[in-house]
C-alpha cells in the first residue's frame, strides 16, 4: 500500500512536470508568432515606402526630362500614378472615364498607344446614348495662323466635334482659356518631311483619337487648311458617308510606280502600289485598320526611303490592299497644282475673294454614297496668314458660318 502511494505521488509529479512543459512550449509559439507579425508588419512597411518612393522619383524624372511634368501618388485617384494637372479629380473606372479622356497628356510610348487605341468591344452597340463626332487632327509645324476662323467655325457645336494638335516637341499653343483649343496638344515628337517620321504622326494623332470612343469620323489638316462650308454641312456629310476619302490612285510615272522597291516584293507588289494625297479622311473602322498594321508598316519604314515619301504612299497602298470598298478614293481637301513642283500654291491675302472661295466650293461634280453631288470638298489649303483677315471679313456671306 505504501508503494502504491509512491508510485501514485511520483506520477502526480511527472504530470505536473509535463503539463508545465507544455505551457512552456505553448507561451514560447505565441511569443514567436507575435514576433513574426511585427517584423512582417515592418518589413511590409518598408517595402511600401520604398517603391513608393522609387516610384516617384522615377516618374518625376521622367515628367521633369520631357516637357516638365510633375507626378505624384494618389490614394483617392485609383492608387495610380498620375500627372499633376489643372483638372477636377475624376473616378478612373467610371465609364465617362474609359470612354472620353479630358487629359490628352500622358506617358505611353508610341508601341504602347497604337495597342491601346486598337483595342475595339467584342459586344455590339454601347451602354450610353452615343453621339458620334468628328475629330479635327491639325498635324503642325507650329503656330495656327487660321485659329480664329476655325474657332470661329466649331461656335455653338461643342459637343460634336474633337480637337487634337501634333505640334513639335515642347511647343506650346497660345490660346485664351475660352478656346476650343485650349490643352488639345497631343504628346508629340519631331517631325521631317518625306521621312516615315510624317507618318509617325498620322498614326499618333489617330491613336490618340481613337481613344475616345465617341469620336467616329477622322480628318487630317495642316496649319494652312481652312473650311470651305459650315460645321453643320461638313458633321453631315461625313457622318452619313458609307466611305472614307482617302485619295488612291495608280500613278504610272517615276513619281508614282518609280518610288517602288523591289525589295517589298512579294509583301507588296507593284500592282498593289498607289499613291494619294496625305490630307485623308476616315471613319473609325478604317482608322483601327491603319493603325493596328504594323507588318506593312514595317516594311516601309525600312525601303521606303527619301525620294519615296511614305506619308503619299503607305495609307493608299495599304487600303489599296485590304480596305479599297471601304473608300471613295478621293480628297475632300482642295488643293492647287496648277504651278507644278513639289509643293502647292500659296494662297495669299490678295487672293481672296467671294469669286474664289465660291469656285473651290462649286468645282464640279463627284460621287458621294453612290450618288452624284455637286460638294466634292470640305477643306480647302495652302493659305498664308495674310488670308486670314479676307477670310473671316467674307466667311459669313460665303461659307455661311
Amino acid at each position: 500500500m505504501r508503494r502504491m502511494r509512491g508510485d501514485k505521488e511520483e506520477g502526480e509529479r511527472l504530470n505536473g512536470g509535463d503539463s508545465l512543459v507544455k505551457l512552456l512550449r505553448l507561451v514560447a509559439s505565441l511569443m514567436i508568432f507575435v514576433g513574426g507579425v511585427v517584423i512582417g508588419l515592418a518589413s511590409s512597411s518598408h517595402v511600401t515606402r520604398y517603391f513608393t518612393s522609387q516610384a516617384d522619383i522615377f516618374y518625376t524624372n521622367r515628367g521633369s526630362g520631357s516637357g516638365g511634368y510633375s507626378y505624384y501618388t494618389s490614394e483617392e485617384n485609383c492608387s495610380v500614378i498620375q500627372m499633376i494637372v489643372s483638372c477636377p479629380k475624376e473616378d478612373c473606372w467610371s465609364m465617362e472615364s474609359f470612354l472620353g479622356p479630358k487629359n490628352l497628356t500622358h506617358g505611353m510610348s508610341d508601341k504602347e498607344l497604337l495597342w491601346r487605341a486598337s483595342l475595339v468591344p467584342y459586344q455590339q452597340g454601347y451602354p450610353y446614348p452615343r453621339v458620334p463626332k468628328v475629330a479635327f487632327m491639325f498635324l503642325t509645324r507650329g503656330p495656327l495662323p487660321m485659329l480664329p476662323l476655325w474657332e470661329k467655325f466649331f461656335k455653338g457645336h461643342e459637343k460634336l466635334f474633337s480637337i487634337y494638335v501634333h505640334a513639335p516637341s515642347g511647343f506650346k499653343l497660345n490660346v485664351t482659356n475660352s478656346s476650343v483649343f485650349l490643352n488639345r496638344v497631343i504628346p508629340s515628337k519631331a517631325v521631317q518631311w518625306g521621312l516615315s517620321t510624317l507618318t509617325d504622326a498620322e498614326k499618333r494623332l489617330l491613336a490618340n483619337a481613337l481613344l475616345d470612343f465617341s469620336n467616329e469620323q477622322f480628318i487630317l489638316l495642316s496649319e494652312s487648311c481652312i473650311p470651305i462650308y459650315n460645321f453643320p454641312t461638313v458633321y453631315k456629310y461625313l457622318i452619313n458617308s458609307a466611305h472614307s476619302f482617302v485619295e488612291s490612285y495608280d500613278d504610272p510615272s517615276r513619281y508614282g510606280r518609280g518610288r517602288y522597291s523591289r525589295s517589298m516584293f512579294p509583301d507588296i507588289k507593284l500592282k498593289h502600289w498607289r499613291k494619294g494625297s496625305q490630307w485623308f479622311e476616315m471613319n473609325r473602322a478604317v482608322a483601327i485598320y491603319v493603325i493596328s498594321d504594323t507588318k506593312y508598316y514595317n516594311i516601309f519604314r525600312k525601303y521606303c526611303r527619301p525620294s519615296c515619301y511614305p506619308d503619299e504612299h503607305y495609307i493608299p497602298t495599304f487600303l489599296n490592299m485590304f480596305h479599297g470598298s471601304l473608300n471613295a478614293n478621293r480628297s475632300i481637301t482642295w488643293v492647287d497644282w496648277s504651278l507644278g513642283g513639289p509643293h502647292p500654291a500659296l494662297h495669299g491675302a490678295s487672293n481672296i475673294t467671294e469669286g474664289f472661295m465660291q469656285s473651290i466650293r462649286n468645282n464640279g461634280t463627284c460621287s458621294y454614297n453612290s450618288e452624284k453631288t455637286s460638294i466634292c470638298h470640305l477643306f480647302a489649303r495652302k493659305f498664308a496668314p495674310s488670308a486670314l483677315e479676307p477670310l473671316l471679313n467674307i466667311s459669313s456671306k460665303v461659307m455661311r458660318f
